[in-house]
């Protein structure tokens, strides 16, 4: 299934059932152009799965040729899958608030599928909305935009102060200024946080060291603290990530 679901927004499934009966929130794939000329993968965060059925579902939106390559795909067509990848959360179910801002909401909506307990969800976008009626069928969601055309005008945090947001963790995902932010909020409450970057990546298993952060904790090998977006990540407890 393909379907374009905003403006360079869209909503993949693709029938993966070794990926879909392993994959946790928070873990991404990557997908291989058939352009021969692209010879790195495109790495996509997992939006949900079914795995009964050996479904995985990305939403994506168009950032280079190749995303704009895959975008053009049909139903019924092959296309080559790694995954899944990296880390994912690790959430417990007292009073979660589940952050998502821009393309990093997506991955937020398995997350808040697979947790039993009390949630609330805050959604960050620029002006046009996807996956919101989703996510309010699965719990209390908040909505910023920053245009104010819906919800709160500003920020998540603007959201969560307006509508007295609160709870015992965070897990989030968005563009880094987004979880700067979070992270800071987070310490300030005494809160617990996991934050899933954003990154750029090449090989998306670790080798090419081509998506690194900075961390607290220094590596055994390099004693520098750098991370691996792909491999150590992309879900870090927010205390540990140095944010520049």
């Amino acid at each position: 299934h393909h379907e374009k679901i905003g403006t360079e927004i869209f909503d993949l499934t693709i029938h993966f059932p070794e990926a879909a009966a392993e994959a946790v929130p928070g873990q991404f794939v990557c997908l291989y152009c058939k352009d021969g000329s692209r010879l790195l993968p495109r790495p996509i965060s997992i939006c949900d799965t079914e795995k009964e059925q050996g479904l995985i579902r990305m939403v994506y939106r168009i950032a280079g040729k190749g995303t704009r390559e895959i975008s053009g795909y049909k139903s019924g067509q092959m296309i080559e899958v790694m995954g899944p990848l990296g880390n994912g959360f690790t959430p417990n179910e007292e009073e979660a608030i589940l952050i998502g801002g821009g393309i990093g909401i997506p991955p937020m909506l398995a997350l808040a599928k697979s947790l039993a307990g009390v949630k609330k969800v805050v959604l960050g976008y620029r002006d046009e909305t996807f996956l919101l009626k989703e996510f309010q069928e699965v719990c209390d969601t908040f909505v910023a935009t920053e245009d104010g055309s819906l919800g709160t005008r500003g920020t998540v945090i603007d959201a969560m102060t307006e509508h007295g947001v609160s709870g015992k963790s965070i897990y989030s995902c968005g563009p880094m200024p987004m979880l700067k932010a979070i992270a800071a909020f987070a310490n300030e409450k005494g809160m617990y946080a996991q934050i899933s970057l954003e990154e750029r990546m090449a090989c998306g298993i670790g080798a090419c060291l081509g998506c690194i952060c900075k961390t607290k904790d220094k590596n055994h090998h390099t004693n520098v603290g750098n991370a691996r977006i792909c491999k150590d990540g992309p879900v870090f407890d927010a205390k540990e990530v140095l944010f520049l």
